[in-house]
């Protein structure tokens, strides 16, 4: 920071990357807080859509999740991905992250009936665009599986 400065793009991507890592590493309580921080400072900075304003949007919004915060995760991912179609297109492969998060925000939340679809239509353009066996992909499969499931044991009586 003393040599770029506390708002440097560099800086911010560094700030960013660390608050990432504390979420990998469990350390929720020092990277949501990070996480806030670098996203004021990159609308302040970058502009509210610019690409890297988007992904720490983003990686809020999934911290928020891990957090088991649905309420301010959602809203969050909703933003997020509206943001990243608009500046990114539908079929950017980070669109098509965003709407495989916030699907699975739904699955989580228990909101079958906005999660299956959503999952459907990502899954259909993760195949067109990234490939049938990309991990993207793949992962998308997965979770729309869990989610049909869950569906699948709410209908039958058990």
């Amino acid at each position: 920071m003393e040599v770029l400065g506390d708002t440097h793009p560099d800086t911010l991507a560094t700030r960013n990357n660390l608050a990432s890592a504390y979420q990998t590493a469990g350390d929720l309580g020092r990277a949501i807080p990070l996480l806030e921080a670098t996203l004021a400072q990159r609308v302040e900075v970058l502009g509210d859509t610019h690409p890297n304003t988007l992904t720490s949007r983003h990686n809020l919004a999934s911290a928020y999740q891990t957090a088991g915060d649905l309420g301010r995760a959602i809203p969050l991912m909703e933003a997020t991905l509206a943001q990243r179609v608009e500046v990114l297109g539908d079929t950017h492969p980070n669109t098509l992250t965003s709407r495989n998060n916030l699907a699975y925000a739904y699955y989580t939340a228990g909101d079958l009936d906005r999660a299956i679809p959503l999952l459907e239509a990502t899954l259909a353009q993760q195949v067109e665009v990234l490939g049938d066996t990309h991990p993207d992909t793949l992962t998308s499969r997965n979770n729309l599986a869990y989610a049909r499931e869950a569906a699948a044991s709410v209908r039958q009586p058990r």
